[in-house]
């Protein structure tokens, strides 16, 4: 009985096998019922007929349309950041104006009051700090701004004749470089430890072209007999200047001032104390800062003022 199951599995296998290779037709007929034997896009999978060349809907175009009219090219129409009193310049950049400025125009508009600057290379105000630049032949129209004030800082509009008219919007800001030094205006520091100073120049468009440091008003030489005087300048958006005197001694107790070629002056009045009133001089007056390795600190908290009066018990008993 065993023996003809077996025989039976092993006929019925064969005979698959058989109606699958001599009868193709069995199998792509049931594909038709459920398909009709393709895939559900067969436009993903046929080879591309004469037509597929046309560019469906949705598809990218390989070739850039050129655009037929002006334009901004906005690369090299940005915002500007102007230093205080430094000439200013504002540049639109108009693609494809062409032969068409016989009758298309480029104008300035200050928004603020909707004043009227330039219209293509005439200026139209009484101001004589502004100025219509194009040269013949380029595409960049600039306005040019001698000795800008903070009443300058707004929004100026390059203005393409058209109808309707084009506009491209440029924001101006007018600042004024600042200069501190950390732990000013006055400083206290122990004999013999270093005095460091540090001026930090804020706001600057660009940094400055150099940085010198005063002492009683005559200009700090690194290569004195003193020795002991360096200078490090890290520059960026912000410049830092480090002036480092170690060994401090009396004599460079006085007013040190940094000076940047493009900000104020600003001072500091550095006080060298001796061992005796290296912690506060006893006429009763705290130091506003006082430096201990070059390092400035605020005596403000309970915790300096309690050591401030232990130290001073000590001194007094």
């Amino acid at each position: 009985m065993a023996g003809k199951f077996v025989d039976g599995e092993v006929f019925g296998f064969f005979l698959a096998v058989v109606i699958c290779i001599t009868c193709p037709e069995y199998v792509s007929s049931a594909q038709r019922e459920l398909g009709k034997g393709g895939p559900a896009n067969a436009s993903a999978t046929a080879p591309p007929g004469p037509g597929d060349n046309a560019i469906r809907p949705g598809a990218a175009d390989p070739r850039p349309t050129p655009r037929a009219g002006p334009y901004f090219d906005l690369a090299f129409s940005k915002n500007v950041t102007a230093l205080l009193g430094k000439t200013a310049y504002l540049n639109c950049r108009v693609k494809n104006l062409g032969n068409k400025t016989l009758n298309m125009q480029v104008s300035w508009v200050r928004h603020r009051d909707i004043h009227l600057l330039t219209v293509g290379r005439y200026t139209y105000t009484s101001d004589q700090r502004f100025r219509s630049i194009h040269l013949p032949h380029t595409e960049d129209w600039t306005l040019q701004i001698k000795y800008p004030q903070h009443r300058d800082t707004g929004i100026y509009e390059c203005q393409i004749s058209t109808t309707p008219h084009m506009s491209h919007y440029i924001h101006l800001n007018v600042v004024e470089p600042t200069t501190e030094i950390i732990g000013g205006p006055d400083l206290y520091i122990d004999r013999g430890s270093t005095i460091n100073l540090t001026c930090v120049v804020l706001y600057s468009p660009e940094p400055p072209a150099y940085i010198f440091w005063n002492h009683n008003n005559a200009i700090i030489s690194y290569d004195s007999p003193r020795g002991g005087v360096s200078v490090v300048t890290e520059r960026g958006e912000t410049t830092t200047s480090f002036l480092l005197i170690q060994q401090a001694k009396p004599s460079d107790s006085g007013t040190y001032q940094c000076n940047p070629s493009n900000a104020q002056v600003k001072s500091v009045m550095v006080h060298v104390l001796n061992e005796a009133n290296s912690i506060f001089p006893l006429s009763g007056e705290y130091p506003a800062a006082m430096q201990r390795g070059g390092q400035a600190f605020a005596l403000t908290s309970p915790v300096h003022c309690f050591v401030l009066a232990v130290s001073l018990i000590i001194n007094l008993s």
